[in-house]
C-alpha cells in the first residue's frame, strides 16, 4: 500500500467523504477512500438520506422564495452568539453551489420537499411551507454492478421507500401499491440515504475513485514543515502509511461510540446512538494529536430512543420522532410530569433531557416515560406494530393510569394530576405550558390526517388501558470536532490553518453550532464541507 501515493486520501464514507471525493476526483484528482467498516455507507445510508440547504436551487420549482441572507439570520437566530457569522454565510452561499454540482457530476437528482418546514420556522428567516429540504430520487442498485452488497443497509428504515412516502416526509403518508414495490425490488431501487450514497458511490467510481475497506485511520503524516502528507493506518494485516501529495480530508464520523470521549466532552448523557458501531472519535484524535482547534465539542445532534427486545432490529432500538407527537400521548418524568414540548424537533430535546435537578443533584427528566391511552393505539399502533392490533408485550400496559404509574416506576399521583390538567387543556385547544400544537412543526408532525391544525398534535387521554414506553437519549451523531475555515480546511490551537487537513461531517465543529436548522440539518453540512474540500484541493495544484 504505501508504494502508491495519491493526491487526496479521504478517511470515511459517508456522504461527506464521498462528496470530497466526487469532488476532488472531478478536478482531476487521483483520490482513495479509506473505510474503517467492511462496508460503505456510514451512518448517511442508515438515514433518511434528507439534505437541508437553504436558498437551494430546486426550492423555486415548488414557490419558495427563498434568499443567502434569509438563510443566514435564521441560522444566526438560534446560534446563542455561538456561530461565526462568515463561515455559516460561506456554508450557505456553498451549499447552494454543492446542490448544483451534485445534480450535475453526480447525477443526484434532488428535489425540495412542499410545506416541510423548518425547525424553528417561526425565527426571523425560517421557512414554514419547505424547500429547504431535499431528497434525491430512488437509485437502482444494479447500476452499482458488483459495488452493491458493499453499502451497509439500515436497520430502521425499508430500503426501496422514499423518505416523502413516510409520516415524517409527506403531509399525507403515500400509499405505495404492491406492485410498485415489486417493481423497485425487482431493480433493487433504493431511496432515501441509500440513494444518496449509492449515487455518490456510482458517481465517484466513474471519476476512478479508489475504495479501500476494513482500514482504520490512526495517524496523520507530516513533513518536516508541518503539512500533513499521509496517514497511518491499521488492517488486518497490520500497519501501513498511505501517502498523499494534497491532502487528507478527515470524515469519519463523531464520536458517540466512545463512552470515555462522550464521558470527556459532552454537555450530559448519550446512552443510545442510532448511528453506525464504528464512530469511535477516529479523525478527532488524530486532529487532536497535531494540535487542531476543537470546537462545539458539548453537542450532539440529540433524538429520542427507546430500546426493543433482542430481534427486532439488529440495534435493538428505535428512534422515537412522529410516536411523541401524536395526539393522545405525553411524555413525563419520574415525578409523572411534563417537562416539554413533546412535539419539538429531537435534536432541541436534548436540552430538557440534560436538565439539572439542583435539589436531587440528578438529572430531573431521566428517566422518562411516553404514556398513551387505548385511542392512540387504536388509530396509530406503536413502535413498529401497525394500528389496529394490540401493543406488543414488551410496552407497559394497565387499566388505570395509578397502575401504570406504579408498574413502571412513576409518582402515581403526579402522572394523575398531569393527565387531569392536560385532558382539561386539551378540551379548549391550546397548551399554556409548552405551547404543543402551535409550531409549523408541531403541525407538520403528529397525527397525519390532521397536518396543518393544533388537532394534529393534541388529543386526551381518556380511554384505557394505557400504556408507557421509557425513552432514552440518543443522537444521529456528535458535531463537535476539529474548527474548520471556509474551504473546510482544519485549524490549529493558534488559529492557523494546519496545510494539508481537511474535515467534512460530524468529524468537524459544526458551523451551524448547535442547531438544527430542518430536516437534512446533518447532511447538508457534512455534504457541503465535503465539497468545499474537495474542490480546495483540487485547486491546489
Amino acid at each position: 500500500m504505501s508504494a502508491q501515493r495519491w493526491d487526496l486520501v479521504v478517511l470515511g464514507s459517508g456522504a461527506a467523504g464521498l462528496s470530497a471525493a466526487v469532488t476532488a476526483a472531478h478536478g482531476g484528482c487521483r483520490v482513495l477512500v479509506l473505510e474503517k467498516a467492511d462496508e460503505l455507507g456510514g451512518t448517511t445510508a442508515w438515514s433518511g438520506g434528507n439534505v437541508w440547504v437553504p436558498n437551494n436551487p430546486h426550492a423555486a420549482e415548488i414557490g419558495v422564495e427563498d434568499s443567502e441572507d434569509e438563510a443566514v439570520e435564521y441560522l444566526l437566530s438560534l446560534s446563542r452568539g455561538l456561530m461565526d457569522p462568515d463561515l455559516v454565510r460561506a456554508f450557505v452561499r456553498s451549499g447552494r453551489e454543492m446542490v448544483a454540482f451534485m445534480d450535475d457530476v453526480a447525477d443526484m437528482r434532488f428535489f425540495a420537499y412542499r410545506d416541510y418546514p423548518d425547525y424553528h420556522a417561526e425565527r426571523p428567516g425560517g421557512k414554514a411551507h419547505g424547500g429547504r429540504t431535499l431528497e434525491a430520487e430512488l437509485f437502482s442498485f444494479q447500476d452499482l454492478g458488483e459495488w452493491a452488497h458493499r453499502v451497509t443497509v439500515s436497520p430502521y428504515y425499508r430500503r426501496h421507500q422514499m423518505m416523502l412516502e413516510t409520516p415524517t416526509g409527506s403531509a399525507v403518508p403515500r400509499v405505495v401499491p404492491e406492485e410498485e414495490w415489486a417493481r423497485r425490488a425487482e431493480r433493487d431501487e433504493r431511496g432515501m440515504g441509500q440513494a444518496l450514497v449509492g449515487r455518490l458511490l456510482r458517481a465517484a467510481l466513474d471519476l476512478g475513485v479508489e475504495f479501500r475497506t476494513g482500514t482504520r485511520g490512526e495517524e496523520l503524516v507530516r513533513d518536516p514543515s508541518g503539512r500533513v502528507t499521509g496517514v497511518v493506518v491499521s488492517t488486518a494485516d497490520g500497519r501501513d502509511t498511505v501517502e498523499a501529495d494534497r491532502g487528507v480530508v478527515l470524515a469519519t464520523g463523531g464520536f458517540e461510540w466512545d463512552e470515555r470521549l462522550r464521558r470527556a466532552f459532552l454537555r450530559g448523557p448519550l446512552t443510545h446512538p442510532v448511528t453506525v458501531p464504528t464512530n469511535e472519535g477516529d479523525g478527532l484524535r488524530m486532529a487532536m494529536r497535531i494540535g487542531a482547534m476543537l470546537g462545539n465539542m458539548r453537542e450532539a445532534w440529540w433524538t429520542t430512543v427507546t430500546e426493543l427486545p433482542e430481534g427486532i432490529n439488529r440495534m435493538n432500538r428505535f428512534m422515537l420522532s412522529g410516536d411523541r407527537s401524536r395526539p393522545r400521548s405525553i411524555m413525563v418524568n419520574r415525578q409523572g410530569r411534563r417537562f416539554a414540548n413533546e412535539s419539538t424537533n429531537y435534536n432541541a430535546f436534548g436540552g430538557a433531557f440534560h436538565q439539572e435537578d439542583t435539589v436531587a443533584f440528578d438529572y430531573a427528566n431521566l428517566p422518562c416515560w411516553l404514556v398513551f391511552d387505548q385511542g392512540y393505539l387504536e388509530r396509530f399502533g406503536t413502535v413498529g406494530h401497525p394500528a389496529p392490533g394490540p401493543a406488543p408485550e414488551w410496552v407497559a400496559a394497565a387499566p388505570t393510569l395509578r397502575e401504570l404509574a406504579d408498574r413502571v416506576g412513576i409518582d402515581p399521583e403526579g402522572l394523575e394530576r398531569t393527565v387531569e390538567e392536560w385532558n382539561a387543556n386539551v378540551a379548549q385547544g391550546r397548551d399554556p405550558h409548552f405551547h404543543r400544537g402551535e409550531f409549523a412543526h408541531d403541525r407538520w408532525w403528529g397525527d397525519p390526517s390532521r397536518k396543518g391544525t393544533i388537532e394534529a398534535s393534541l388529543g386526551p387521554l381518556d380511554r384505557g388501558p394505557f400504556y408507557a414506553i421509557p425513552v432514552h437519549i440518543g443522537a444521529l451523531g456528535t458535531k463537535g470536532g476539529p474548527q474548520i475555515d471556509e474551504a473546510a480546511r482544519v485549524l490549529s490551537i493558534d488559529g492557523d490553518v494546519i496545510p494539508g487537513l481537511y474535515a467534512a461531517g460530524n468529524v468537524m465543529a459544526s458551523p451551524f453550532g448547535m442547531t438544527y436548522g430542518g430536516a437534512g440539518g446533518t447532511l447538508g453540512p457534512a455534504m457541503t464541507a465535503g465539497y468545499l474540500a474537495g474542490r480546495h484541493v483540487a485547486g491546489s495544484r
